[in-house]
């Protein structure tokens, strides 16, 4: 059955289209689809016939909620990147150490991407860019929300000892590198849950590969300058 139409029609391509709806919301189906499509088959061989025909619409009914594709697509990334933010504040309780929000941060990071796996995929492999400035701006500024509230708690964790001496921005990327990358391999019903990837992530974040205590590196030996007329093979 097909959403109810809207006497305005066509949306104007400028909408501000990416204001997360509820899941039971016909755009929020539209979306959820539309991401399903395109993590399969990547955006640009995807078409809105396609999308059309997998949720028995007519494309006219698509065109009710979004003007073009790449308005779905725009829509999909503010989509996740509100719920993510979102998720992940929610799981934190600012009164528990440092260690214990990391985690929390971790685990709801992850589990989103879970729960939302395909959403993710489109945002970070089935890439096309965002069109409308606008909303671009809003996709930065949750981005930038999401890794502020990461960076205040390895901020926190050095201040009080509980962390060494680091720069919190680098950790902070090697942190959502590790979780957001999951795309390239994780799969929801695989062998081990979000939960358990991210805590073991967490893991190797705070006591690193080491068995105990502090470890360096041994600098590389140097190179043994080869002579004039021998080559490195002689």
């Amino acid at each position: 059955m097909e959403p109810s139409t809207k006497p305005s029609g066509r949306v104007a391509a400028d909408r501000r289209l990416g204001r997360p709806p509820t899941r039971d919301d016909p755009r929020a189906q539209i979306l959820l689809q539309a991401a399903k499509l395109f993590a399969e088959k990547g955006y640009a061989a995807s078409s809105l016939n396609e999308l059309a025909a997998a949720m028995n619409y007519s494309k006219g009914a698509i065109y009710n909620y979004f003007a073009s594709k790449q308005d779905i697509y725009d829509a999909i990334i503010i989509f996740t990147l509100t719920g993510l933010y979102e998720a992940s504040a929610a799981a934190i309780d600012p009164k528990t150490p440092p260690a214990v929000q990391l985690r929390a941060f971790m685990v709801a990071h992850a589990q989103f991407l879970a729960d939302n796996y395909d959403s993710f995929v489109t945002m970070l492999v089935s890439f096309s860019g965002m069109a409308n400035t606008e909303l671009k701006d809003d996709a930065l500024k949750l981005r930038d929300a999401h890794e502020r509230l990461l960076r205040g708690i390895i901020a926190a964790g050095i201040a009080d000892g509980t962390f060494r001496a680091a720069d919190p921005a680098t950790v902070g990327r090697a942190v959502l590198s590790l979780l957001s990358w999951m795309v390239r391999w994780f799969k929801p019903d695989g062998r081990k849950t979000a939960e358990q990837v991210a805590t073991e992530y967490c893991d190797l974040m705070l006591h690193g590969l080491t068995a105990a205590g502090p470890f360096e590196v041994p600098a590389p030996a140097p190179k043994a300058k080869a002579r004039k007329g021998q080559t490195a093979s002689d």
